[in-house]
């Protein structure tokens, strides 16, 4: 084993600060581009895990170092266990789970995607509620091209693109850049890279401004609503908004706009 290696070893797959309400997840494994190996899938998933229970952060940036974001599975890993079903099938199934775990969150995720963003790092920034790019990152979902159709990857991003355009990058292999992603709908906004911490930070400080209590039950209920049919869609948020009503953020904050103040929220 080289120094190198050695060193790399020795440090954290995640590291994880929370600080003024804002906590920061961030993939250290930036010389690879943070791919998503079976101890990155399980770092991840505990940072989540740590953060849903900390009653302090109140919004979650997911961030990564290096020159990219994430550029998917660990392909060597993958091709080493080739002919064991069981440790693929896990593998897959600890990572849809840690996908999953973005969206159970009580506190919004953004994704802070500064580059390169392929195959399950494109699933990524996908299961994330909102996304800034730079205008430097791209996006693709390129598994066709060595014989993996990018089948997991797919379900986060069709639920953002639509069939077609979720096709054309699963079919294709081809990257599209972040003007593109912003244009068919996977991202939220895109500035030029050294603009990115800025515009990442209006989006957490319009969140920290808001009802803790009110947008914990809003995402829960935004998701769980999402892939029902209409009509039980609107049975089940209509009990949501019946409950929200008794919440007293909502009491304050209706007196504070019909009195013209600032609201003091009590998160609860």
């Amino acid at each position: 084993m080289t120094l190198e290696t050695t060193l790399v070893a020795s440090e954290p797959l995640v590291r994880s600060i929370c600080a003024a309400g804002v906590a920061t997840i961030t993939m250290h494994r930036g010389q690879r581009f943070n791919p998503l190996s079976s101890e990155m899938i399980a770092a991840l998933q505990n940072a989540l895990d740590d953060v849903a229970a900390n009653s302090e952060a109140r919004v979650v940036v997911l961030a990564a170092e290096g020159r990219g974001f994430c550029a998917g599975h660990d392909l060597k890993e993958m091709r080493a266990r080739a002919g064991d079903h069981a440790w693929q099938r896990r593998l897959f199934d600890d990572c849809s789970r840690m996908m999953k775990r973005i969206t159970e969150l009580p506190q919004p995720v953004i994704a802070r995607v500064h580059g390169i963003a392929t195959a399950a790092g494109c699933q990524l920034v996908s299961m994330c509620d909102l996304a800034v790019a730079a205008h430097t990152a791209t996006f693709a979902l390129p598994g066709v091209n060595i014989g993996v159709f990018c089948s997991t990857p797919a379900v986060g991003v069709a639920r953002n693109v639509g069939r077609k355009r979720a096709m054309e990058l699963l079919l294709t292999g081809a990257p599209i850049d972040a003007r593109t992603a912003l244009d068919w709908g996977l991202v939220n906004r895109v500035v030029p890279a050294d603009a990115l911490d800025a515009e990442v930070r209006l989006f957490t400080d319009i969140i920290l401004a808001r009802s803790a209590a009110t947008i914990r039950v809003g995402k829960a209920a935004f998701y769980q609503q999402i892939e029902r049919p209409i009509a039980a869609a609107y049975d089940m948020t209509s009990e949501t908004m019946a409950c929200n009503m008794a919440f007293e953020d909502a009491a304050e904050g209706i007196d504070a706009f019909l009195q013209k103040r600032p609201a003091a929220w009590l998160g609860r």
